[in-house]
């Protein structure tokens, strides 16, 4: 069993990431970070504290940080004032951005910062632990940089972001990365195997709107959740950013959880010398892999696929194992 924190900017994809791997048999949930990213902090960790209770876990949240390290002094920008994606369209509020369809939470995170808390557990631990940040990744990066010594207590770092052939935040980035470039590349460079599940992959392991209708038979509470969750990302999908196959969505972060299950999920991982663009120009943020014949000395686990049907079969067995 794989003992790892999830960092969650919490919106649907990170929700489904906290259900699976709150659920799994195969994973030991011990904590989770909250980040900005898709939402400002305080919702980002509004929404954790609702999924832990939605699945009736006690699973200790803390909250992060709530803008990018160095990003904002170069967009005339504070960190609370992040450029943040606006989560309404014609409808109103975009599900897997907006507020979620749950009650308030009873519960509050945990008194100590999610930094504070990465690097004391990460000094204590007696066996190692896995990071899974699918968020910007800003509260990592601060932890590798105050307490380096912390990456002797990581197994493996499985990041969501980044992308070769796709992109959402701009023409060649990655949300996740463009929000916190110099993050991601702090963590780029750790020394610790880094596992990137890039859009090239969540793209590829999108769910098709079949899964509504399994979620909804499996007559759970979490089980609506999730296709009510998928319903609005497919329709989302459908209108602001159409992929190759229509009524199709990715849930990018439980791809994460689920290479953790099964890694052969991820079909096509390839090792690589990557470094991420920290130029300030239509490229910040871009994957740049070396393809050279001679090319640099590997540094990171890449994604460029994922198995469609192993990941739904992943997602399911985890849901209906939780009846």
């Amino acid at each position: 069993m794989r003992k790892i924190i999830l960092d969650v900017d919490t919106g649907t994809d990170d929700a489904t990431a906290i259900i699976l791997a709150a659920l799994s048999k195969d994973i030991d949930l011990i904590g989770v970070t909250t980040v900005w990213g898709n939402r400002e902090i305080d919702i980002t960790t509004k929404h954790t504290l609702m999924v832990t209770e939605l699945i009736d876990r006690d699973i200790p949240v803390y909250k992060g940080c709530s803008g990018p390290m160095v990003r904002h002094l170069y967009r005339d920008l504070p960190p609370e004032k992040a450029e943040l994606p606006e989560p309404f369209d014609e409808k109103g509020p975009v599900a897997y951005h907006g507020d979620f369809n749950l009650p308030e939470p009873k519960r509050v995170a945990e008194d100590i910062d999610a930094v504070t808390y990465l690097i004391k557990t990460l000094r204590t631990t007696k066996e190692k632990i896995t990071l899974v940040p699918v968020g910007p990744l800003t509260n990592i990066a601060l932890a590798l940089i105050i307490a380096p010594d912390i990456v002797e207590n990581i197994e493996e770092i499985v990041i969501m972001g980044g992308g070769m052939t796709q992109s959402n935040a701009t023409t060649v980035g990655e949300s996740n990365i463009v929000n916190d470039p110099e993050a991601a590349q702090i963590v780029n460079l750790a020394n610790v195997k880094k596992t990137w599940v890039t859009l090239d992959a969540t793209h590829t392991a999108s769910l098709p709107a079949e899964y509504i209708e399994f979620c909804k038979n499996l007559h759970t509470t979490i089980g609506d959740f999730f296709a009510d969750m998928l319903v609005e990302r497919i329709r989302v999908y459908n209108k602001m950013q159409p992929l190759f196959v229509k009524d199709i969505a990715p849930i990018h972060d439980a791809l994460c959880i689920a290479y953790l299950i099964d890694p052969s999920v991820l079909d096509d991982l390839r090792h690589v010398h990557l470094d991420i663009c920290l130029d300030r120009g239509p490229g910040i943020g871009a994957f740049l892999i070396d393809n050279r014949h001679f090319s640099l000395k590997p540094n990171a686990y890449v994604a460029y696929s994922g198995d469609r049907d192993k990941f739904g079969q992943i997602v399911m067995d985890v849901l209906k194992n939780s009846q």
